[in-house]
């Protein structure tokens, strides 16, 4: 079941009113979850029911994207400003520094969330923010042109691909090892939510001057990297642990760029373990 929070955020014209979209389940420590560039909060959907067994887990939708609007006039769709977000979200909902768990984009939030001491523990699953130039080109034109195919696919199209395994390979083995795995619903509902993100473009704008390069000192950081991650090579995940020299670095054999489908146990592990 999903929810909305609006809270106020300070911009340059005043006051300005945020909404986010989130689910909310199960029992324990809180455990934020954050979803990657153009994804929505249900790429956590293979993982949430293992981790509310031990976990109270809020998956949310980033501003612009999933069932959560664009952000107003006035705030821009950065780091400097969505970190802020998130945390005054946590205010709004009354959790405390809860542990943080990310996938890209969301992954990078994570660790700046890390940074500014919001949190309580990290893990960071292929968290952008890595890469060489040459690699964040790269990323960034695989991302447009999926964006590109999803705008222009007709939906039809996409759900006639989605009924077979061939198909959904065709769709999203850029991001999954195992697209065979992902359910045809899932796969049809991802590509509109790619589709229809009224923030991925300001939020890859953004990203073309983001880099990670400080340290997270006395916090528990989980760096974890699919082994088959074709659009943020495992390497960066070496550079990630050389600027987070406290951070376990976590190899996820066999899974992809999106690894929660890929191997639903394994990652659930990792973020259980990296939250204790």
């Amino acid at each position: 079941m999903s929810a909305t929070v609006s809270f106020s955020l300070p911009s340059s014209r005043g006051p300005r009113t945020v909404t986010m979209s989130y689910a909310r389940v199960g029992t324990g420590e809180p455990l934020l979850l954050l979803h990657g560039i153009g994804h929505h909060r249900q790429a956590w959907d293979p993982v949430i029911h293992i981790l509310a067994a031990e976990r109270e887990v809020i998956a949310v939708d980033l501003p612009g994207f999933g069932e959560s609007p664009a952000l107003p006039e006035g705030l821009t769709h950065d780091l400097s400003t969505v970190v802020p977000a998130l945390g005054a979200l946590c205010e709004a909902l009354e959790i405390e520094r809860p542990h943080v768990a990310g996938n890209s984009l969301g992954g990078l939030l994570a660790l700046e969330l890390g940074r500014e001491k919001l949190v309580r523990s990290v893990t960071a699953l292929s968290p952008a923010g890595f890469w060489s130039p040459v690699e964040r080109r790269y990323a960034f034109g695989v991302l447009i042109a999926m964006r590109q195919a999803a705008r222009q696919l007709p939906l039809p199209v996409v759900e006639r691909l989605s009924r077979t395994a061939a198909g959904r390979t065709v769709l999203t083995s850029t991001i999954y090892a195992r697209p065979g795995r992902r359910s045809p619903e899932a796969v049809v509902a991802e590509t509109l939510a790619l589709a229809h993100a009224e923030g991925f473009t300001e939020t890859l704008r953004a990203g073309t001057s983001v880099q990670f390069t400080d340290d997270i000192p006395g916090l528990p950081v989980t760096v974890a990297w699919g082994t088959r991650d074709r659009l943020l090579v495992r390497r960066q995940g070496i550079r990630a642990k050389q600027i987070i020299p406290r951070a376990r670095l976590v190899r996820l054999p066999g899974c992809g760029h999106v690894p929660m489908n890929d191997d639903p146990a394994l990652v659930a592990r990792v973020i259980l373990d990296g939250s204790r």
